[in-house]
C-alpha cells in the first residue's frame, strides 16, 4: 500500500486553510511570518502547508512571457557568455536569413526603457536596428542622448542616426547631441580635421560621460556591414587577410574577439573601443543566421554587456565553443591573453 504523502487525502478544513494561506502568500505578497501570526501557527507550519498546496495542485505556478520571447533560450545565452541581459526573440518564419529582423528593434526599445535611469547619458551608434529601436521607443527616463558614430551616408543623416538621437531625446525629454559627419573618411587627416570642428568635438566630448550605449553588429560581407560597404574592394580584401570576422561601430574583430585592422579607426568618426569598454551597460542588437559568427566574435571582445537577438542567431551562438572567461561579465579584453 502506498504511504506517499501526495496520496494522503486532504480534509476540507485543511484544504480551505491551505488555499487561504496560498492566497496570502502568492497573491497578497504577505510573508510566512505574517501568515503564521494571522493563523496562529508557526512559520514552519505555513511553509509545510504552502508546499502541500503545490503538491496537491491547489496552486499552479505558471511563468508566462509573450509568445515572441524565448525565455529559456535567453537565459541559456546569458549564462553562456556571462551577459547581464540577453533577450531572444522568435525569428519570423520568413526572416531567418534576414540580418536584424525588424521585430528586434521593438524589443530592444522596451529593454532600453528598463536600462536607462534618470540622469544617464545614452549613446547610440549607427545601425538600421538602432534606428528601428528609436522609432519604437515610447518610454525613456530623462537622459542626455549622444551619437557615438558618424553616419553611413551624410545624405541620409536626417533619416538615420541623427534622427534616432533626436527621437530618443524627444521621448526622454533630454538634450540631443548628434554628429553631422560621415562614419568613414578617405584618410586619417580628414578624420582628424573633422574631429576638431567645434560642433563635432562638443558632441564627442560627451563620450566620456556615456553610461548606457546601444550598438549594432555587422558581419564582413556586402549589405551586412555598413563599414564594409563604405570601403574599396582592395581595402575590404586587406582586412579579410587580417582575419576580420565582425564589425561594430567601425571596430573590426577576428573570430576570437581580438581587434584587427586598427588603422581603420584612424579614419573613422566613432567612439574609441577602450572607452566603450568602460561604459557600464553596452547593449548590442543583432540577429539572423548570417550574423551568428559576427555576434559571437563581438561578444568575445568583452565590449558588450547585453544582447537582443533572435532564435536564428541564438541557435548558432549556443552551439559555439564557450569562451573563457565569460567576456561580457568580466569585460575581459582578449588582446590581453
Amino acid at each position: 500500500m502506498s504511504t506517499g504523502r501526495a496520496q494522503v487525502r486532504m480534509g476540507p478544513g485543511e484544504m480551505v486553510q491551505a488555499a487561504a494561506m496560498a492566497r496570502r502568500f502568492y497573491l497578497e505578497g504577505k510573508s510566512k511570518i505574517q501568515i503564521a501570526e494571522e493563523f496562529g501557527v508557526s512559520r514552519f507550519k505555513v511553509a509545510r502547508v504552502l508546499e502541500t498546496a503545490l503538491e496537491r495542485d491547489l496552486v499552479r505556478i505558471e511563468i508566462r512571457v509573450p509568445a515572441e520571447l524565448d525565455a529559456e533560450c535567453s537565459d541559456a545565452l546569458r549564462a553562456h557568455y556571462g551577459l547581464r541581459h540577453a533577450v531572444v526573440v522568435e525569428t519570423p518564419a520568413d526572416q531567418a536569413d534576414t540580418p536584424d529582423p525588424e521585430n528586434l528593434g521593438a524589443v530592444a526599445a522596451d529593454l532600453l526603457g528598463e536600462l536607462v535611469s534618470d540622469g544617464d547619458v545614452l549613446g547610440l551608434a549607427w545601425g538600421r536596428s538602432i534606428i528601428t529601436m528609436a522609432n519604437a521607443l515610447d518610454r525613456l527616463a530623462p537622459c542626455t542622448v549622444v551619437q557615438l558614430t558618424g553616419v553611413y551616408d551624410v545624405g541620409t543623416a536626417e533619416r538615420g542616426s541623427v534622427e534616432a538621437v533626436r527621437t530618443a531625446a524627444a521621448v526622454s525629454g533630454g538634450e540631443a547631441h548628434p554628429l553631422y559627419a560621415p562614419m568613414v573618411l578617405a584618410d586619417p587627416a580628414t578624420a582628424a580635421a573633422l574631429r576638431s570642428q567645434p560642433q563635432i568635438a562638443a558632441a564627442m566630448g560627451y563620450f566620456e560621460k556615456v553610461t548606457v550605449a546601444v550598438v549594432s553588429v555587422g558581419s564582413w560581407e556586402a549589405g551586412v556591414s555598413t563599414v564594409h560597404d563604405a570601403l574599396t574592394p582592395a581595402e575590404r580584401e586587406k582586412y579579410v587577410d587580417l582575419g576580420v570576422a565582425a564589425e561594430m561601430s567601425s571596430h573590426l574583430f577576428d573570430t576570437r574577439g581580438r581587434r584587427v585592422g586598427r588603422d581603420l579607426g584612424e579614419r573613422c568618426i566613432t567612439i574609441d573601443a577602450d572607452r566603450l569598454r568602460r561604459i557600464p551597460e553596452v547593449l548590442a542588437i543583432a540577429g539572423g543566421t548570417r550574423k551568428g559568427a559576427a555576434i559571437d566574435a563581438v561578444l568575445r571582445s568583452g565590449l558588450v554587456t547585453s544582447l537582443v537577438t533572435d532564435t536564428a542567431a541564438a541557435e548558432y551562438l549556443l552551439h559555439s565553443t564557450g569562451p573563457a572567461p565569460r567576456p561580457a561579465l568580466d569585460r575581459a579584453d582578449p588582446d590581453d591573453f
